[in-house]
């Protein structure tokens, strides 16, 4: 049987790397913003893209085959009968682990807890979403109460084995760099898994008001964890990347109506895919098309659509593999030609373009919509060369929010690539949130880019 080639997360050095040298405090008090050829962003980025080794692919395997075999029937994940109506009740929780490697050999300094909370789906139905609660066991010292982050990861994939509730306990969460210098400022941090990652039921990626609303009620269930540090009067943040960058911006958007009573501070939106038809032309044939599998299966799911009205025989196949898969081992749908999946004949980009019933679902994806902005402010942060979801997708979500009245700080940052661009930008994703969290000024690009 071959091999699926899997993307190779952050290794320890690089991740400390990172960090510690562009995530520090102290480093940050004059906002530094390294150059797209320092040393330890070429290091990290050239580390993320190289495939894994040998004994790199041996040592996940066993951490998987572990970690499968210890949560084979976990009962912890499986909602109640009767979900609570109210959405950021907690359910239930349990004490969990954060590490950043595969062996185990680092674990965060961190109390981590393990949660099971009620939400409400795209369509206004209860539902049970799982997360983790991570608090920093150094005390909180800089004044008033410790901030929470809501923390929106980018792609997991859409196999239950890949939510971060779990991949956090076993080091092979590739976000675990980015939410650990979170953690070293001292935040508290509550990484939500989504509608379906985790709990029964498919992950309903990309689909904006379930993102929204499973992060902001993460926020609520926290202040029910013993031990978290976080209130109902929490100042809170909201950050993410990628498919979090879409999450932690409509949760922005969504948040003055769907939970008034946060003390949401400020959104930070890497990346953000605000237009799913921009990011549809951009990835179809290429390296990243089980990215356009996941979402049609989570849009289909979320509106009950059956895949049958729109997918052949074999596109039904191909869409029931994908949804079995994390995206470290997707590439076996790399270059798919999705006009072989559908009855038409069409390109996925084509079909949701010509498709009524298409089009009107990923219009109602699309943020920055009229009327709907954020009323804290906001960052965006977007590489020019993005390889994933056009630059452009970014800058106009900002022009959009800026049409509505919002603050937005709009950074183009020059590491080329993605995942570049992720790294590049942690520095100031961190200096903005600093800013925003203590009610200090922050930039307004409006009407500059």
């Amino acid at each position: 049987m071959s091999r699926r080639r899997r993307v190779r997360p952050l290794s320890t050095a690089a991740a400390l790397a990172v960090v510690a040298g562009l995530c520090a405090p102290g480093a940050l008090a004059q906002d530094p913003v390294p150059a797209p050829d320092a040393p330890e962003v070429r290091a990290a980025v050239e580390d993320l893209s190289r495939p894994a080794s040998p004994a790199e692919e041996r040592s996940w395997d066993a951490a998987r085959a572990e970690h499968a075999e210890a949560t084979a029937g976990d009962a912890f994940y499986r909602p109640p009968a009767t979900i609570p109506a109210r959405p950021g009740t907690l359910i239930r929780s349990e004490p969990s682990a954060f590490y950043l490697d595969p062996v185990k050999l680092i674990r965060v300094p961190a109390r981590a807890t393990r949660i099971l909370y009620s939400s409400v789906d795209a369509q206004g139905r209860p539902m049970a979403v799982s997360g983790t609660v991570l608090t920093p066991t150094a005390p909180w010292t800089r004044g008033g109460e410790r901030p929470v982050i809501g923390y929106a990861v980018g792609t997991q994939g859409a196999a239950d084995r890949c939510a971060p509730s779990r991949t956090l306990s076993t080091g092979e969460q590739y976000e675990g760099v980015g939410i650990t210098s979170l953690l070293d400022r001292g935040h508290t941090v509550v990484v939500t898994d989504y509608e379906g990652l985790g709990t029964p039921g498919t992950h309903t990626y990309m689909v904006r008001e379930s993102q929204a609303h499973a992060v902001l009620d993460s926020v609520r269930a926290a202040a029910q964890v013993d031990g978290a540090e976080v209130t109902a009067s929490s100042p809170v943040a909201l950050a993410g990347y990628s498919q979090g960058g879409g999450a932690s911006a409509a949760a922005a958007e969504l948040a003055p109506s769907y939970a008034p009573e946060l003390d949401l501070k400020g959104a930070y939106a890497g990346a953000p895919p605000a237009d799913l038809v921009q990011v549809a032309d951009r990835i179809d044939g290429g390296s990243y098309s089980a990215f356009l599998l996941y979402a049609m299966s989570g849009q289909l799911a979320a509106y009950d659509v059956d895949p049958a009205v729109h997918l052949n025989e074999h596109g039904r196949q191909v869409l029931a593999d994908a949804v079995e898969t994390c995206v470290t081992d997707s590439g076996e749908h790399g270059s798919l030609d999705s006009s072989a999946l559908t009855h038409t004949g069409q390109s996925f980009p084509q079909l949701v373009r010509t498709d009524p019933q298409l089009a009107g679902i990923l219009a109602e994806q699309k943020l920055g919509a009229e009327g709907r902005h954020p009323e804290v402010p906001v960052m965006i942060a977007h590489s020019l060369t993005d390889d994933v979801i056009p630059y452009r997708t970014g800058r106009e979500l900002g022009l959009r929010w800026c049409a509505e009245g919002a603050r937005v700080r709009f950074d183009p940052v020059l590491t080329p690539t993605h995942m570049g661009g992720y790294v590049a930008a942690l520095p100031r994703m961190h200096s903005f949130l600093d800013a925003a969290l203590a009610d200090r000024w922050t930039p307004n690009s409006c009407g500059w880019f």
